[in-house]
């Protein structure tokens, strides 16, 4: 079997001699947890995006229920979120004991539509029923409009956690997307199908020293041994410490923070090869009967996704196909409120037509960093010979 006949994943981690090295490093090391490689990986994912702080923690759904819990939502609280994104950037909500709902998507950028969000925020507002929480997604590496979002978060009061687990290394309005200057707290993933990898892992960025401070205790149990934070009478030795809150144990490895850490070394070489690949199959498929992805204006993706739109009716015949010929293409997403768990909360088809619609249509083909030129034709051919 030849290179471009091997299985083709959609996605893939790209792991190098210098991380290697790096992990082998904090292995030989006096700390694999709680060490100075996780500190070292924090700031650094804060410098390179323009944040003031940084927690790493065990992955992003830990960031994402930690950024809940640090802006205090809770029972009686809505959080709203898109349809099309992982189960993760609603569950966050839920797991604090605050009801969840949707906002459809924009077709053009599949992104939370700013449009659909100030219509329902207005209907909220009238019926006392506004979100505390928003979480747009920046959905395959392009940033949602958060510029606008920030605005309608000023009008209606609501804060933001930017889920851009998608998305390191993208652009937006000329600031890196994890600046956090359009949020309270953004999110970054760094599982192995992401721009970069620990293995699992993710982080909280914000400009808040307040949230920051939160983030961190939450992040390891509650605890802390900051004396300003403690009882007044705890006058105790050396070893004390208190809980003062009901955090969780999210805590990365020193581990993970050095792979994530050479990692961050390469992020702009890997997302200028997914804009390279992104550029090239919208040229290899300019005369496909296929919608490739829209771009914004306002900034530029960090192609986590390349994600096409077939018609309805042949996009299980195409998938399949693409799959019987070692093409491991996926689909993303399926609407979170048509998942089992929400649907007994009410949610059904037709509640969020754009996002539906989208779904019906959508395949998302083989990108990462290693994907050869070879391997993407090859990926053009069985689209082609699918379609037909």
């Amino acid at each position: 079997m030849n290179e471009a006949a091997k299985p083709i994943p959609y996605g893939r981690q790209t792991i190098s001699d210098e991380d290697i090295e790096a992990v082998i490093a904090v292995l030989r090391s006096d700390f694999l947890t709680q060490g100075p490689a996780v500190v070292r990986f924090e700031e650094s994912v804060a410098s390179y995006s323009g944040a003031g702080f940084g927690t790493a923690v065990a992955n992003a759904t830990a960031a994402l229920h930690m950024a809940c819990r640090a802006l205090d939502l809770g029972p009686g609280d809505l959080l709203w979120t898109t349809p099309n994104t992982f189960v993760a950037s609603a569950n966050c909500g839920l797991y604090c004991g605050a009801e969840v709902d949707f906002v459809d998507i924009d077709p053009k950028s599949y992104n939370l539509s700013v449009e659909a969000l100030e219509r329902k925020l207005e209907t909220a507002r009238t019926a006392g029923r506004l979100p505390k929480v928003v979480v747009p997604v920046d959905f395959s590496g392009q940033s949602a409009e958060m510029r606008e979002i920030a605005e309608l978060g000023r009008r209606y009061g609501f804060r933001i956690i930017e889920d851009a687990s998608h998305a390191i290394g993208g652009d937006y309005l000329g600031a890196k997307i994890g600046s956090s200057v359009h949020a309270d707290i953004t999110v970054f993933s760094f599982h192995p199908v992401k721009i970069i990898t620990t293995g699992e892992g993710g982080i909280a960025l914000t400009n808040d020293p307040e949230l920051h401070a939160r983030l961190q205790m939450l992040r390891t149990h509650g605890i802390t041994r900051d004396p300003k934070q403690m009882s007044a009478d705890a006058e105790q030795g050396g070893w004390y410490y208190e809980q003062v809150d009901l955090g969780y144990n999210y805590r990365i490895t020193d581990i993970q923070a050095a792979l994530g850490t050479s990692q961050l070394a390469r992020v702009d070489e890997f997302v200028a090869r997914r804009r390279m690949l992104a550029a090239r199959y919208d040229e290899l498929l300019r005369d496909v009967a296929v919608t490739t992805p829209w771009q914004s204006p306002d900034g530029r993706s960090a192609w986590h996704l390349y994600v096409i739109q077939v018609k309805e009716t042949a996009r299980r015949a195409v998938f399949d196909r693409l799959r019987a010929d070692g093409v491991l293409a996926n689909v993303h997403y399926i609407p979170v409120h048509l998942q089992p768990w929400y649907r007994q909360m009410g949610f059904k088809p037709g509640d969020f037509p754009e996002a539906e619609a989208y779904y019906s249509r959508a395949i998302s083909l083989p990108l990462y960093f290693s994907l050869t030129e070879t391997q993407q034709e090859y990926v053009v051919g069985c689209l082609k010979r699918a379609l037909a």
